[in-house]
């Protein structure tokens, strides 16, 4: 359900499970957490996350598995994947390839740049569904899109489209599939060439 492409020095991570919306189990984000570890010690210079299927990049937790007792939304998995994202040296990118919804938003946050399609919506629905949001999902939320629109999306459980995530800065750019492959070209262009040693320093000062 976890795949992982190599090409050249970046890598693509793909959330396979497009019949449950790309849900993520406690196994899924174990696998992204072992890839994403592996990352970091090796000499790549970008990492993309995205989802399989059109309509999804990822419904957030597997409830059916808190519903079982799993308790998956409290795990510390989240926490700890999304801080190794964010720390690693090299560019990372979040293309979604559908909605993000719930705990999925903590990876897309903790990348450099996030490219959507035009259908993509944006939700976190934790208030109405009894959970709490991750602590680093809101503080990257309010760091890119400030308190009030954060409060929208958190505390009165608004969707944004693609066209107002776009607009408050939630996402980058907004891409129809076909043109991202050369869109991620261009991006990791730079980031591929460079010096490794400059791209790090760069990372570490753009981490602030």
């Amino acid at each position: 359900m976890i795949e992982l492409e190599k090409h050249s020095a970046r890598w693509t991570i793909t959330l396979n499970r497009p019949d449950k919306a790309n849900a993520l189990s406690q196994a899924m984000l174990e696998d992204v957490d072992a890839i994403v570890a592996k990352a970091a010690v090796s000499e790549i210079r970008a990492l993309i996350i995205t989802g399989a299927g059109e309509r999804v990049f990822s419904a957030g937790a597997d409830l059916e598995e808190a519903r079982n007792g799993q308790n998956i939304t409290k795990s510390p998995i989240w926490e700890h994947l999304s801080a190794r994202i964010a720390a690693l040296n090299c560019l990372t990118i979040a293309v979604l390839n559908g909605t993000l919804a719930g705990g999925a938003f903590g990876m897309a946050l903790a990348c450099d740049l996030r490219i959507a399609v035009p259908s993509a919506n944006f939700f976190y629905p934790v208030l109405k569904n009894g959970f709490l949001p991750q602590p680093s999902d809101v503080k990257r939320l309010r760091a890119l899109i400030g308190p009030a629109r954060t409060n929208l999306i958190l505390l009165a459980g608004q969707k944004l489209k693609a066209e107002q995530a776009l607009q408050f800065g939630l996402i980058d750019r907004i891409a129809v599939r076909g043109e991202i492959p050369p869109i991620l070209d261009d991006l990791t262009a730079d980031a591929d060439s460079a010096d490794a040693a400059t791209l790090r320093a760069i990372k570490a000062m753009c981490k602030g």
